[in-house]
């Protein structure tokens, strides 16, 4: 067995063993001869210190890469919302494609930032985990201490016992105890006197000292037993907490390896559906580009029905349901939801992917299938017929107003209720909304022609 300096003893059993930092210390200074014990405190101090450090400067990172996500992918949001307008009327997979293309790429800021946090949350399961461990090495060092007193203090009381022993036999053969009776009595002379009486006095100190040795010693081992208790019970503890942790820093691992799986799935996607897109550029840009020839023959055909229209106006007076020229709102709500929603703006779109700039011709409305869908403004229907990329179109010329003519569109509809040549009145049902044409849901697609050519519809409906 190996020598142990015995740690002094307290004067009272030591029953409340507190797991702060500050009771590690007292333990670790306690037994500072040995090295091991005191790295270890030092490593749980450092450990325990850089992880308060270390904690708030990661949470504000998170915070800051949360809201650094939140912004992007309001961004790609965006960017995706502009790219469905480049691409709509497309036939087949290819807005398909686009689409979730564009969805996945709105998607991966979340999942980086899921990473992250949940690697950030297995480090920190880590920390703890490995401040939980040395806490208990450090209970368990303690204990093997603690057994090693008491064994120590057991050799030592079972020695003075036997030195106790050992005296009271020697009394017994000795005649007895010593009394001061006997020492004048048996005394030859006052140096004999002097010598008994010194004897006397030794033996009887000796006595006493290994009596309070051997209560000193069993007290000690006594605390000891109570002590090396107390840490055997917390050695419980902390074994308990530890598995608790480890179970925690591999759940944590486990959320990490998933986040990361997930956001290598989405970036894979992310690729396949980019080269898919990309293989299918010539397709994609003469479809675009026969929607462009099919829009530009809408407004030939358009610039035609005009004309028609300028021969009636002479003989035809406005419509008093028509908003009066002055107020600027020339129009009336084409759809049954009110108030009006405009879910696509009038504009320039641009695909990230593709790299293709293609105008967004009207505004698209909130509209239901089978929704009524009303005149805008009194005119004469011009036609009502399929389109390509439209889907079954309504085309109204309303005649000159304010000077320019005016005329307005209403597409992807699901049935006509009105024919060619009619007159119809501001309000008035025309058709029933729909998703026809390669419409990506059920809504109204409104434009606004202007001499012949579109423009943004929200000023003529007061939006």
């Amino acid at each position: 067995m190996r020598r142990r300096t015995r740690p002094s003893r307290p004067t009272a059993p030591r029953t409340d063993l507190r797991t702060d930092l500050r009771t590690d210390l007292r333990r670790a200074r306690t037994r500072a001869s040995r090295p091991g014990a005191l790295l270890a405190i030092v490593g749980l101090v450092a450990t325990i210190v850089l992880g308060a450090v270390a904690t708030p400067a990661n949470a504000d990172a998170i915070d800051d890469r949360r809201k650094a996500a939140e912004r992007q992918k309001s961004a790609n949001e965006k960017e995706r919302s502009d790219a469905e307008e480049v691409l709509e009327g497309l036939e087949g997979e290819l807005g398909a494609v686009s689409d979730r293309l564009l969805e996945v790429r709105s998607q991966l800021p979340a999942a980086r930032l899921a990473v992250q946090e949940a690697e950030a949350e297995y480090a920190k399961a880590k920390r703890e985990a490995a401040i939980v461990a040395a806490r208990l090495q450090d209970a368990r060092e303690q204990a093997d201490d603690l057994s090693a007193t008491i064994e120590a203090d057991s050799d030592e009381s079972a020695r003075l016992r036997e030195a106790i022993g050992q005296m009271a036999r020697e009394a017994y053969r000795g005649g007895g105890d010593v009394s001061g009776v006997s020492m004048v009595l048996d005394a030859d002379s006052s140096e004999d006197f002097i010598q008994r009486a010194d004897l006397m006095s030794q033996a009887l100190r000796t006595r006493a000292q290994v009596l309070d040795d051997l209560q000193a010693t069993e007290s000690g081992n006594r605390n000891s037993a109570e002590r090396l208790e107390a840490v055997q019970t917390r050695i419980g503890e902390l074994k308990d907490e530890a598995d608790a942790k480890v179970a925690q820093s591999k759940a944590a691992k486990k959320a990490a390896e998933d986040a990361k799986a997930k956001l290598d799935a989405l970036l894979a996607e992310e690729k396949e559906k980019q080269a898919a897109l990309l293989a299918k550029k010539g397709e994609i840009t003469a479809q675009l580009a026969r929607i462009e020839q099919e829009a530009r023959r809408i407004e030939s055909d358009l610039r035609k029905a005009i004309e028609e229209q300028k021969k009636r106006d002479a003989e035809r007076a406005k419509d008093p349901g028509d908003p009066p020229p002055s107020s600027g709102t020339l129009f009336v709500n084409p759809t049954q939801t009110r108030p009006i929603v405009v879910t696509s703006e009038y504009g320039m779109r641009f695909h990230p992917v593709l790299r293709y700039w293609r105008l967004h011709a009207g505004i698209d409305l909130r509209d239901y299938c089978g929704n009524d869908v009303y005149a805008a403004r009194s005119g004469t229907v011009a036609w009502t017929q399929y389109r390509y990329g439209y889907g079954n179109q309504v085309m109204i010329t309303h005649g000159t107003v304010n000077g320019r003519s005016l005329a307005t569109s209403y597409n992807h509809l699901s049935s006509f209720v009105v024919k060619p040549g009619a007159h119809v009145k501001a309000g008035q049902l025309i058709a029933r909304a729909g998703n026809t044409g390669t419409s990506a849901a059920c809504h109204l697609h409104f434009e606004v022609y202007v001499n012949g050519s579109t423009t943004n519809p929200r000023p003529y409906l007061g939006l």
